[in-house]
């Protein structure tokens, strides 16, 4: 049985390579990982959360208060993160992860290692934020 390719062996592999099973494999696990680890992060804040003090002094309880809130947005990201994580494994599912959603090409591995739920090549994407600048859609 080969062992699953490592992010050197998966830079250094050919073009004509390029999302084969040992590729997709690698980019699922990784996918799957970084989703429990998200998931795990819910959990500290969801303990964390419950085990919030009444402190007396205003300030001490703003300053937990303040804490508490970005923890909150933080996980909100990451919540939307996950929703991005299941829609990329549901690409490799059905053989359209790696390619750019807009072009249709390669996104390339160096992207995808940077960014495991990326959609679009790193031309598109900077079309899109032009387009964005200048008309703010």
């Amino acid at each position: 049985m080969k062992a699953i390719l490592n992010e050197e062996d998966l830079l250094q592999d050919l073009p004509d390579n390029y999302m084969n099973s040992e590729q997709l494999k690698f980019f699922r696990l990784r996918l799957i990982k970084l989703a429990e680890e998200l998931r795990s992060n819910a959990g500290d804040t969801t303990e964390h959360l419950r085990e919030t003090s009444i402190f007396p002094d205003p300030a001490d309880r703003a300053s937990i208060e303040e804490e508490n809130s970005l923890e909150l947005r933080t996980r909100d990201r990451e919540r939307k993160l996950l929703k991005k994580i299941e829609q990329a494994l549901e690409r490799i599912s059905n053989g359209e992860y790696g390619y750019c959603e807009e072009s249709g090409d390669p996104i390339g591995l160096a992207r995808l290692l940077a960014r495991p739920t990326a959609t679009l090549s790193i031309e598109a994407q900077q079309r899109r934020e032009k387009r964005q600048r200048q008309f703010g859609v």
